[in-house]
């Protein structure tokens, strides 16, 4: 069986069939794969017998398009591996540490009876003992560590006592768990498992017989559950996430078609338990729009029926405006996805898809196979557990400019019929009134400048990925300068939109890192950015600027960027481009917007 034909197989399988992920598993562990872009290198460590998660998580990395060497611990290891100086661990240099801790980590307990000074002193050393952990990883260069937290057992030798005393081992775990996230470093991802054995019941989560004969602390029936979410966590640090639900009208957010019912016959109304179920389904999605989700939706009708129910309906949750998109005609949804994708400026493989027509999902799947389709299931009630089961919007950390990002697709939405009034686009640009500041990178938003160096696929020049914790050591670095890019216009303020990191040695200036938001380009923003590259080049007393552009799928936008900056070719390889400028040149392009102080 080839790489092609066991991603397709594992995407195919239910993540509850465990016997067929375990085969599929086994079949990847005896046949190596070398193949795909996305290579990192993941050290795995536990106290109970981990071999089962590390093969089956390689298996679902490859459901991401990502190939993993990986470094599996010893059993009850974590000690050795970390606090070891020799340990091996270190001389694999991870990108990313899994660390799965149990609450069978934690062999003495505060005793009974213990006061509340006590229990918080015990929980402190407990935190401390994970921070220490966590700063140890964090000298390995640009590490990022996913820290399981703690599966609370059902056993409570108090009864229900556990939940009125502030020294019983359940609220010790609470609390632990709670430590855990006040502690933690921002390099450092806790990964819920307390919610997933919550989600599937503890009493099936936990089985004793297997951990009594093989150390495993869970079930195996769910490991595919486990292992799904965190290459969903991994995959969204690499910045592959989803970001766009697509999603049908008619009988998806509301009851009926409303071409025949009208669009106040729909079913909406809050009185009826259809109506309800409908409404409850809006108003899930209007929480993941108000976190930053963008909303689209393809519906095969007219576009003034389509549009009507959020005119005049006054059941409506959703509003017009909340979608970013709004595509209404015959054309089928595949061929729409791509209009939407236009419209948008992002890339297919950030799309989901809930739709509830199965014949309208498997073309979706066929000539998409990149957007996650969501298999909707029959009963309305279920939409919305449905689409959280599927755990598509995953994303490692949340900004100021993701909650926004509804507002600025709107906002794009005005530029464009403002657009129609001008004939010439420069005139067009020096309308739009944009200023923009260039500023060196602040501590507080290392977040969203690591965020959109790894969500950026087109304007992004070498798409090399780094962690916070290789954003934080470059940041303190003498030789590097971080800058962060804002605009805004007579519409709306974009927050930051580009991220540019520069490195010197000896006389060159290197543009290590070039990304910017795909809501932006065409905006002349790249010109008064490289205006500041020859000014800090200069002032490093740089004779020459040099830059890279890498070849990939999604990033030919960027192929002519630095030839038409007026940089030389040095060097061409396959797929690899170097170029270098003179900074003596004098470079007199303008840009359209104002520098702001």
């Amino acid at each position: 069986m080839d790489i092609e034909e066991i991603i397709k197989k594992i995407k195919k399988t239910d993540l509850n069939d465990y016997i067929s992920i375990l085969k599929l598993s086994k079949i990847v562990k005896k046949n190596p794969v070398y193949s795909l872009e996305n290579k990192i290198k993941i050290a795995i460590i536990g106290t109970s017998s981990i071999q089962h998660f590390v093969i089956v998580l390689k298996l679902f990395l490859l459901k991401y398009d990502i190939n993993a060497d990986v470094f599996e611990g010893q059993y009850d290891g974590i000690n050795e591996a970390v606090f070891d100086k020799q340990s091996n661990l270190y001389d694999f240099h991870p990108n990313i540490v899994i660390i799965l801790s149990d609450h069978k980590d934690i062999h003495e307990m505060p005793v009974l009876l213990s006061d509340r000074q006590a229990v918080d002193e015990f929980i402190e050393d407990q935190g401390n003992y994970y921070q220490l952990l966590w700063k140890k990883l964090s000298k390995i260069k640009g590490c990022h560590i996913f820290q399981s937290n703690i599966v609370i057992p059902l056993e409570r030798e108090l009864g229900n006592m556990e939940a009125n005393v502030y020294y019983s081992k359940r609220n010790i775990y609470q609390l632990l768990n709670i430590e855990l996230l006040k502690k933690k470093l921002e390099n450092v991802t806790i990964v819920d498992m307390e919610y997933i054995a919550e989600l599937v019941g503890k009493e099936k989560w936990f089985d004793y017989t297997l951990y009594f004969s093989s150390k495993i602390n869970f079930s195996l029936k769910y490991i595919g559950i486990v292992c799904d979410i965190y290459a969903q966590q991994i995959s969204n640090l690499l910045g592959k996430g989803k970001k766009c639900l697509v999603l049908d009208l008619d009988n998806t957010l509301w009851g009926g078609v409303v071409a025949d019912e009208g669009a106040k016959g729909i079913k909406l109304d809050p009185n009826d338990s259809v109506g309800e179920a409908y409404r409850f389904f809006q108003q899930y999605i209007l929480q993941l729009k108000n976190r930053g989700v963008i909303l689209a939706a393809i519906s095969k009708n007219d576009y003034c029926v389509a549009k009507e129910p959020f005119d005049i309906n006054d059941n409506m949750i959703l509003k017009y405006n909340d979608f970013s998109s709004f595509v209404a005609n015959w054309n089928s949804k595949a061929s729409n996805i791509d209009l939407v994708a236009e419209e948008l400026n992002i890339g297919t493989d950030s799309f989901v898809f809930f739709d509830d027509n199965p014949a309208e999902r498997e073309i979706v799947k066929m000539y998409h196979p990149e957007v996650q389709v969501i298999d909707v299931p029959e009963n309305v009630a279920d939409y919305a557990m449905t689409l959280e089961l599927a755990h598509p919007f995953e994303w490692i950390n949340l900004t100021q400019e993701d909650l926004k990002r509804t507002i600025s697709y709107n906002t794009n939405k005005e530029r464009r019929r403002f657009n129609l009034k001008y004939t010439d686009y420069k005139e067009y640009l020096k309308a739009l009134n944009m200023k923009g500041k260039i500023s060196r990178l602040e501590k507080q938003n290392i977040n969203r400048f690591t965020q959109l160096i790894n969500k950026s696929n087109q304007f992004n020049l070498r798409t090399k990925r780094y962690t916070e914790a290789d954003i934080m050591e470059m940041f303190s670095g003498d030789n590097y300068r971080l800058l962060s890019v804002t605009l805004e216009d007579r519409f709306s303020k974009f927050g930051i939109i580009s991220c540019i990191i520069l490195e010197k040695f000896e006389s060159n200036c290197f543009i290590d890192t070039w990304v910017m938001s795909c809501r932006v380009l065409k905006r002349e923003v790249e010109i008064l950015i490289f205006e500041k590259i020859i000014e800090i080049s200069i002032m490093w007393n740089c004779e020459t600027i040099l830059g890279e552009y890498l070849q990939t799928k999604k990033n030919s936008i960027v192929k002519d960027l630095y030839p038409n900056l007026g940089f030389s070719l040095l060097e061409k390889g396959e797929k690899k481009y170097t170029y270098i400028y003179d900074v003596r040149k004098q470079f007199i392009e303008k840009s359209s917007i104002e520098e702001m102080e």
